[in-house]
Protein backbone atom coordinates (compact mmCIF):
# COMPACT_ATOMS: atom_id res chain seq x y z
CA UNK A 1 0.00 0.00 0.00
CA UNK A 2 1.43 3.37 -1.00
CA UNK A 3 1.85 6.23 1.46
CA UNK A 4 -0.54 8.32 -0.62
CA UNK A 5 -3.19 5.61 -0.33
CA UNK A 6 -2.81 5.44 3.44
CA UNK A 7 -2.97 9.22 3.81
CA UNK A 8 -6.22 9.47 1.86
CA UNK A 9 -7.70 6.37 3.46
CA UNK A 10 -10.47 5.57 5.86
CA UNK A 11 -9.69 5.04 9.53
CA UNK A 12 -10.01 1.26 9.21
CA UNK A 13 -7.56 1.15 6.29
CA UNK A 14 -5.11 3.39 8.15
CA UNK A 15 -5.31 1.25 11.29
CA UNK A 16 -4.75 -1.90 9.21
CA UNK A 17 -1.62 -0.35 7.73
CA UNK A 18 -0.40 0.61 11.20
CA UNK A 19 -1.14 -2.88 12.54
CA UNK A 20 0.81 -4.38 9.63
CA UNK A 21 3.83 -2.20 10.40
CA UNK A 22 3.51 -0.08 7.26
CA UNK A 23 3.25 3.14 9.31
CA UNK A 24 5.53 3.60 12.32
CA UNK A 25 5.94 7.39 12.46
CA UNK A 26 3.68 10.38 13.04
CA UNK A 27 0.04 10.38 11.91
CA UNK A 28 -0.43 14.07 11.05
CA UNK A 29 -2.57 14.15 7.90
CA UNK A 30 -3.32 10.42 8.02
CA UNK A 31 -7.00 9.58 7.36
CA UNK A 32 -7.48 13.32 7.64
CA UNK A 33 -11.25 13.38 8.23
CA UNK A 34 -11.00 11.16 11.31
CA UNK A 35 -10.46 12.00 14.96
CA UNK A 36 -7.07 11.02 16.34
CA UNK A 37 -6.28 10.35 19.98
CA UNK A 38 -3.42 10.47 22.46
CA UNK A 39 -2.94 7.34 24.55
CA UNK A 40 -2.17 6.69 28.21
CA UNK A 41 -2.23 3.17 29.66
CA UNK A 42 -1.86 2.74 33.43
CA UNK A 43 -2.28 0.02 36.05
CA UNK A 44 -5.75 0.08 37.60
CA UNK A 45 -4.27 1.27 40.92
CA UNK A 46 -3.35 4.58 39.21
CA UNK A 47 -6.38 4.93 36.93
CA UNK A 48 -8.74 6.82 39.25
CA UNK A 49 -6.15 9.51 39.98
CA UNK A 50 -5.34 9.92 36.29
CA UNK A 51 -9.05 10.25 35.51
CA UNK A 52 -9.21 13.05 38.10
CA UNK A 53 -6.18 14.70 36.48
CA UNK A 54 -7.92 14.68 33.09
CA UNK A 55 -11.11 16.08 34.59
CA UNK A 56 -9.11 18.85 36.28
CA UNK A 57 -7.26 19.70 33.03
CA UNK A 58 -9.74 19.39 30.16
CA UNK A 59 -7.78 21.73 27.87
CA UNK A 60 -4.63 19.56 27.52
CA UNK A 61 -6.35 16.28 28.54
CA UNK A 62 -9.79 16.11 26.87
CA UNK A 63 -10.96 12.57 27.59
CA UNK A 64 -12.58 10.66 24.71
CA UNK A 65 -12.72 7.08 26.06
CA UNK A 66 -11.62 4.79 28.91
CA UNK A 67 -11.47 0.99 28.90
CA UNK A 68 -12.20 -1.60 31.55
CA UNK A 69 -9.05 -3.07 33.11
CA UNK A 70 -7.38 -5.61 30.83
CA UNK A 71 -9.61 -4.90 27.82
CA UNK A 72 -7.65 -3.79 24.72
CA UNK A 73 -10.80 -2.98 22.72
CA UNK A 74 -12.26 0.51 22.26
CA UNK A 75 -15.68 -0.16 20.70
CA UNK A 76 -16.93 3.39 21.23
CA UNK A 77 -14.05 4.68 19.05
CA UNK A 78 -13.91 1.90 16.44
CA UNK A 79 -15.30 -1.63 16.18
CA UNK A 80 -11.99 -3.29 15.30
CA UNK A 81 -9.61 -1.26 17.51
CA UNK A 82 -6.97 -3.18 19.43
CA UNK A 83 -5.09 -0.69 21.58
CA UNK A 84 -2.09 -3.05 21.69
CA UNK A 85 -1.38 -2.89 17.94
CA UNK A 86 -3.15 0.12 16.42
CA UNK A 87 -0.79 2.96 17.39
CA UNK A 88 2.25 3.41 15.10
CA UNK A 89 4.72 3.72 17.97
CA UNK A 90 4.39 3.43 21.73
CA UNK A 91 6.47 4.48 24.70
CA UNK A 92 6.94 2.10 27.63
CA UNK A 93 7.85 3.69 30.97
CA UNK A 94 9.08 2.19 34.24
CA UNK A 95 9.30 4.39 37.33
CA UNK A 96 9.20 7.51 35.15
CA UNK A 97 11.99 6.37 32.83
CA UNK A 98 11.47 5.64 29.14
CA UNK A 99 12.62 2.04 28.54
CA UNK A 100 11.23 1.05 25.13
CA UNK A 101 9.54 2.45 22.00
CA UNK A 102 7.90 -0.57 20.34
CA UNK A 103 5.40 -0.65 17.48
CA UNK A 104 3.33 -3.35 19.24
CA UNK A 105 2.71 -3.76 22.99
CA UNK A 106 1.17 -7.24 23.13
CA UNK A 107 4.21 -8.57 24.99
CA UNK A 108 3.85 -5.76 27.55
CA UNK A 109 0.13 -6.23 28.08
CA UNK A 110 -1.28 -6.97 31.55
CA UNK A 111 -4.75 -7.77 32.87
CA UNK A 112 -4.74 -4.75 35.20
CA UNK A 113 -4.12 -2.11 32.52
CA UNK A 114 -6.64 0.67 31.89
CA UNK A 115 -6.41 2.65 28.62
CA UNK A 116 -7.30 6.33 28.25
CA UNK A 117 -7.68 8.07 24.87
CA UNK A 118 -7.49 11.86 24.84
CA UNK A 119 -8.35 14.30 22.06
CA UNK A 120 -5.59 15.44 19.68
CA UNK A 121 -5.05 18.71 17.83
CA UNK A 122 -4.45 16.79 14.58
CA UNK A 123 -8.25 16.46 14.58
CA UNK A 124 -8.86 20.17 14.02
CA UNK A 125 -6.22 20.50 11.31
CA UNK A 126 -8.68 19.42 8.62
CA UNK A 127 -11.04 22.23 9.64
CA UNK A 128 -8.15 24.71 9.29
CA UNK A 129 -7.18 23.28 5.90
CA UNK A 130 -10.81 23.47 4.73
CA UNK A 131 -10.72 27.20 5.55
CA UNK A 132 -7.54 27.69 3.50
CA UNK A 133 -5.21 28.07 6.48
CA UNK A 134 -1.85 26.50 5.56
CA UNK A 135 -0.08 24.23 8.06
CA UNK A 136 3.63 24.02 7.38
CA UNK A 137 4.33 20.74 9.14
CA UNK A 138 1.62 19.06 7.05
CA UNK A 139 2.92 20.61 3.82
CA UNK A 140 6.45 19.41 4.61
CA UNK A 141 5.47 15.97 5.94
CA UNK A 142 6.82 16.74 9.41
CA UNK A 143 5.57 16.01 12.89
CA UNK A 144 4.14 19.04 14.68
CA UNK A 145 6.52 20.92 17.02
CA UNK A 146 5.77 20.41 20.73
CA UNK A 147 7.11 22.30 23.74
CA UNK A 148 7.02 22.04 27.52
CA UNK A 149 5.85 25.34 28.98
CA UNK A 150 5.82 27.23 32.28
CA UNK A 151 2.02 26.86 32.42
CA UNK A 152 1.26 24.55 35.34
CA UNK A 153 -1.52 21.99 35.15
CA UNK A 154 -3.94 21.49 38.05
CA UNK A 155 -2.58 18.71 40.30
CA UNK A 156 -4.70 15.63 41.04
CA UNK A 157 -3.42 12.97 43.39
CA UNK A 158 0.08 12.01 42.34
CA UNK A 159 -0.22 13.76 38.98
CA UNK A 160 1.08 17.29 38.28
CA UNK A 161 3.39 19.00 35.84
CA UNK A 162 3.73 21.54 33.04
CA UNK A 163 1.40 21.91 30.10
CA UNK A 164 2.84 20.77 26.78
CA UNK A 165 1.77 22.70 23.67
CA UNK A 166 1.87 22.26 19.92
CA UNK A 167 3.03 25.17 17.76
CA UNK A 168 1.94 26.16 14.27
CA UNK A 169 3.36 29.30 12.62
CA UNK A 170 0.67 31.41 10.94
CA UNK A 171 0.19 34.87 9.48
CA UNK A 172 -1.56 37.15 12.02
CA UNK A 173 -4.87 37.17 10.13
CA UNK A 174 -4.79 33.37 9.82
CA UNK A 175 -3.89 33.08 13.51
CA UNK A 176 -7.02 34.98 14.49
CA UNK A 177 -9.18 32.86 12.17
CA UNK A 178 -7.56 29.69 13.46
CA UNK A 179 -8.38 30.69 17.03
CA UNK A 180 -12.03 31.19 16.09
CA UNK A 181 -12.22 27.89 14.20
CA UNK A 182 -10.51 25.72 16.79
CA UNK A 183 -12.58 27.21 19.62
CA UNK A 184 -15.43 25.14 18.15
CA UNK A 185 -13.50 21.93 18.95
CA UNK A 186 -13.08 21.75 22.75
CA UNK A 187 -12.81 17.95 22.77
CA UNK A 188 -9.61 18.20 20.71
CA UNK A 189 -8.00 21.05 22.70
CA UNK A 190 -10.10 23.94 21.42
CA UNK A 191 -8.71 27.47 21.00
CA UNK A 192 -5.02 28.33 21.40
CA UNK A 193 -3.59 28.91 24.87
CA UNK A 194 -1.13 31.54 23.58
CA UNK A 195 -0.28 33.51 20.44
CA UNK A 196 3.00 35.33 20.02
CA UNK A 197 6.14 35.56 22.17
CA UNK A 198 7.11 32.01 23.24
CA UNK A 199 9.12 33.36 26.20
CA UNK A 200 5.85 34.44 27.84
CA UNK A 201 4.98 30.76 28.36
CA UNK A 202 8.48 29.65 29.27
CA UNK A 203 9.78 28.48 25.88
CA UNK A 204 13.43 29.50 25.62
CA UNK A 205 14.16 28.39 22.04
CA UNK A 206 11.34 28.14 19.52
CA UNK A 207 13.68 26.45 17.04
CA UNK A 208 14.34 23.43 19.28
CA UNK A 209 11.10 21.71 20.27
CA UNK A 210 11.02 19.22 23.14
CA UNK A 211 9.08 16.76 20.97
CA UNK A 212 8.29 16.50 17.25
CA UNK A 213 10.07 18.41 14.49
CA UNK A 214 11.36 21.97 14.24
CA UNK A 215 9.27 24.01 11.81
CA UNK A 216 10.38 27.21 10.08
CA UNK A 217 8.75 30.45 11.21
CA UNK A 218 8.87 32.87 8.29
CA UNK A 219 8.95 36.65 8.26
CA UNK A 220 5.56 38.09 9.14
CA UNK A 221 4.35 34.92 10.90
CA UNK A 222 3.55 34.43 14.58
CA UNK A 223 3.77 31.19 16.54
CA UNK A 224 0.38 29.90 17.69
CA UNK A 225 0.27 27.45 20.61
CA UNK A 226 -2.42 24.91 21.43
CA UNK A 227 -2.62 22.64 24.49
CA UNK A 228 -1.28 19.18 23.68
CA UNK A 229 -2.12 15.63 24.74
CA UNK A 230 1.56 14.92 25.39
CA UNK A 231 1.02 16.85 28.64
CA UNK A 232 0.29 13.63 30.59
CA UNK A 233 3.73 12.28 29.68
CA UNK A 234 5.33 15.07 31.70
CA UNK A 235 3.00 14.29 34.60
CA UNK A 236 3.75 10.56 34.34
CA UNK A 237 7.50 11.21 34.37
CA UNK A 238 7.07 13.17 37.60
CA UNK A 239 4.61 10.75 39.26
CA UNK A 240 6.80 7.76 38.35
CA UNK A 241 4.28 4.89 38.32
CA UNK A 242 6.02 1.51 38.33
CA UNK A 243 4.75 0.85 34.79
CA UNK A 244 2.80 2.71 32.11
CA UNK A 245 2.52 3.01 28.33
CA UNK A 246 1.85 6.06 26.14
CA UNK A 247 1.87 6.83 22.43
CA UNK A 248 5.09 8.25 21.03
CA UNK A 249 4.55 12.00 20.46
CA UNK A 250 2.78 12.49 17.12
CA UNK A 251 1.97 8.77 16.67
CA UNK A 252 -1.75 8.65 17.39
CA UNK A 253 -4.66 6.26 17.53
CA UNK A 254 -6.95 6.87 14.55
CA UNK A 255 -10.61 6.45 15.44
CA UNK A 256 -13.77 5.97 13.40
CA UNK A 257 -15.16 9.26 14.68
CA UNK A 258 -15.23 12.12 12.21
CA UNK A 259 -13.63 15.46 13.03
CA UNK A 260 -16.82 17.44 12.45
CA UNK A 261 -18.45 15.43 15.23
CA UNK A 262 -16.08 17.14 17.69
CA UNK A 263 -17.43 20.62 16.88
CA UNK A 264 -19.52 22.29 19.53
CA UNK A 265 -19.18 19.57 22.19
Amino acid sequence: MSTATVFSSSAAVARAAIRAGQVSGHTSGLAGRHVQGNLVILPKAWAAEFLQYCQANPKPCPLLAVTEAGDPAMPTLGEDIDIRTDVPRYRVWRHGELVDEPTDIRTHWRDDLVSFVLGCSFSFEQALADEGIPLRHVEQGLNVAMFRTSIATVPAGRFAGPMVVTMRPLRPDDANRAAEITARYPRVHGAPVHIGDPAEIGIADIHHPDYGDAVEIRDGEVPVFWACGVTPQAALAAARPEFCITHAPGAMLITDWLNHQMAGH
